[in-house]
């Protein structure tokens, strides 16, 4: 199989190194906005670098995987649709509701395979996780606690092109919510806070978020965010239910230190962030993904689950923006 990468950066550069490690891909082609950039990968890798998407699109792949920068997300989503091939594309679709349906659009039209890059999906404590909520393990299931933490705010400059907290970093909580109680979201209410660096006010953006969020059986849902942890990269996720508890991504390298006297020590060496804490799960879902484009498996996270958690993103900036709780009945599903 010959795939196509577009994009070359960070996320990028790893995709290539675990698509190269499947036995599947015979061949990698990738491509840039910088070419030179994507020559240099493809001399540090063995990939065929092409000096242009046009290019790449031409090169006769049988499928694209996006990692390129999130503007450009669903141009290059719709160019795969109508040249019928199977597209991943990390996420988001896009940064607004209009562009993601648009997008989503282009792929049910063309009737190609969409899959969107929630790589939490394939972790294995939240798919233990799942497993124990649907079997019945943990009773009914009254609460979640849901978090994710970054060690360090991104650049100034990331910030305008990010979306804002909740479509950027929490949309990811959002989706596993989803995947791990098998429950909808019915409404938000959610809150943030710029007290951190000036550069998060001047984006019109925050720096700490936290959302609560009922669930359609009842279940109560917190979901919070930072950019500013210290410690290191945090994500973690606590099930309460009434006949037991489980918490997601507690190990030796969760950045979490207890204030009792016997509790477990400081982590020896915290997490620094997302690449090294769910490597194991991006090798996984691209693995997935190539066994979707052969044929041998259903598609594990398509456009529409992206849309879900987009629009819990949305109802959730409104629901900062106008200080009240938001129903989702309020954001469109198309």
């Amino acid at each position: 199989m010959r795939i196509g990468l577009i994009g070359t950066g960070r996320i990028g550069t790893f995709h290539s190194t675990a698509l190269g490690r499947l036995p599947e891909v015979t061949s990698l082609v990738v491509a840039d906005a910088d070419a030179a950039r994507a020559a240099d990968l493809a001399a540090r890798t063995g990939a065929l670098p092409v000096a242009s998407v046009d290019d790449l699109f031409t090169s006769g792949v049988d499928a694209v995987v996006v990692t390129a920068a999130t503007s450009a997300h669903a141009e290059l989503i719709g160019r795969a649709a109508r040249a019928g091939l199977p597209v991943f594309c990390e996420k988001p679709i896009a940064l607004d509701l209009p562009g993601t349906l648009a997008a989503l659009a282009e792929v049910e039209a063309a009737g190609t395979v969409l899959q969107l890059g929630f790589q939490r999906r394939f972790d294995a404590g939240y798919a233990a996780a799942r497993d124990a909520v649907r079997s019945g393990r943990l009773g009914r299931l009254h609460t979640v606690r849901a978090m994710t933490s970054d060690p360090a705010p991104p650049p100034a400059a990331y910030l305008p092109l990010s979306g804002g907290l909740y479509r950027d970093c929490l949309v990811h909580d959002f989706d596993i919510l989803r995947w791990v109680t098998g429950r909808e979201v019915t409404e938000v209410y959610a809150t943030g806070s710029d007290a951190g660096p000036a550069m998060f006010r001047e984006a019109g953006d925050v720096d700490t978020a936290a959302a609560v969020l009922t669930l359609d059986d009842g279940t109560l849902a917190t979901a919070t965010a930072t950019r500013c942890n210290g410690a290191g990269y945090d994500v973690r996720m606590e099930l309460a239910g009434e006949q037991d508890q489980l918490a997601v991504g507690m190990d030796e390298r969760t950045p979490l230190t207890s204030a009792e006297p016997a509790g477990p020590p400081a982590p020896v060496k915290p997490w620094p962030g997302f690449l090294e804490r769910f490597a194991p799960a991006y090798e996984a879902e691209l693995a997935a993904f190539v066994d979707v484009v052969r044929g041998e498996r259903e598609n594990p996270c398509d456009g529409r689950e992206a849309l879900h958690a987009l629009r819990i993103a949305e109802a959730c900036e409104l629901s900062r923006r106008e200080r009240r709780p938001v129903g989702m009945a309020e954001i469109p599903e198309g």
